[in-house]
């Protein structure tokens, strides 16, 4: 039999740190079959540029290609437009597949019949704050509403997947990814898929190791951007609309609205303090006990973090949900992948 060759995908921006990680990770699979890298590399303030040359240099299964605008999406249209293959698979520059990834994906991608199969996305951090954004982003009060960060997941169609190995007939055919959206682009593109009357596949035997954010700020910039993009993909697409999605920015609206209520109160000399304290107490409570009482062995390092990581991530996505996009954050400046 033969096996199909392969092109990876992988847009890079300000990745001196991963870059040549990821790169041995994709070689290290031992892929039976034909495989090319396509390296997208944006405007890096960093190394970047250099080492993805070099690595190209070194291996003629690596091509570069550059990305002027540094956005997402268009990197990956400038990497699909590149490839020779009619499998293709989407790596992040900071992702770490799996032994036998690239096999697993290609034999699924042939037995479904699917337009694109994806797996979990294994959240795994190294510092105490970095293992509590994993655990939230894994659990069901944090992030992890979807089906692709969950392990115990059933094999079976689903309205999105972390990643993807694609069918490139299929990808081309719905054009590739939209690149008027900065983040959000797999989901919507998923989503046009099966509009398409394509099947979006997950398998839980895929798994793909995500490194989080390490900082406050980090994790703050990253879904108060995640939170004004989920907007603009559901102002284009409202009947995608869904409570999970809805529910950080009315948590922002009650905590913020309860606030400003308690401090009117307490000015005027009013009773409104303890009426207007129950929002945003109620939430602390809710945080509070759900990190106390989250299942998993999670180190108490980790779990003291968690109220913290988990505030940021609702308050944050919340907060760039109701501000939405202005005219800067809708232009071509780069950003970085997730």
């Amino acid at each position: 039999m033969t096996i199909p060759a392969v092109s990876v995908i992988m847009p890079v921006l300000n990745e001196e740190e991963h870059l040549a990680r990821s790169v041995e990770g994709v070689l290290a699979q031992d892929y039976p079959g034909e495989i090319e890298i396509i390296l997208a590399v944006g405007p890096s303030v960093d190394r970047t540029h250099d080492i993805a040359s070099g690595l190209a240099s070194a291996d003629p299964r690596l091509k570069v290609v550059d990305n002027p605008t540094g956005t997402t999406p268009n990197a990956l249209n400038l990497a699909i437009a590149a490839c020779s293959h009619d499998i293709i698979v989407r790596v992040d520059a900071h992702g770490e597949l799996t032994p036998g990834y690239l096999q697993t994906a290609v034999e699924i991608l042939g037995r479904t019949g699917a337009a694109n199969v994806g797996g979990v996305m294994d959240a795994r951090g190294r510092t105490p704050f970095e293992k509590a954004v994993a655990v939230a982003y894994n659990s069901r009060l944090g992030l992890g509403g979807g089906t692709f960060h969950h392990e115990d997941s059933s094999e079976g169609p689903a309205d999105t997947v972390f990643l993807g190995c694609f069918r490139a007939d299929a990808l081309r055919a719905v054009g590739g990814y939209d690149p008027t959206l900065h983040r959000a682009q797999d989901w919507e593109l998923n989503y046009r898929l099966r509009k398409a009357g394509e099947t979006v596949w997950f398998s839980p035997l895929l798994r793909v190791t995500y490194r989080p954010r390490s900082t406050v700020k980090a994790l703050t910039h990253q879904f108060f951007k995640t939170g004004q993009w989920r907007r603009e993909v559901m102002k284009r697409n409202p009947e995608t609309a869904s409570a999970r999605y809805l529910a950080p920015p009315l948590a922002v609206v009650g905590v913020a609205a309860g606030t400003a209520l308690a401090a009117a109160g307490a000015l005027t000399g009013r009773g409104w303090p303890l009426v207007g304290l129950a929002a945003p107490l109620g939430y602390a409570t809710l945080i509070g006990a759900g990190s106390a009482f989250m299942k998993g062995d999670i180190e108490p390092s980790t779990r003291t973090r968690l109220p913290l990581v988990l505030a940021v991530m609702h308050m944050a996505w919340g907060s760039g949900f109701l501000v939405g996009l202005g005219r800067k954050d809708s232009g071509a400046e780069p950003e970085e992948t997730l």
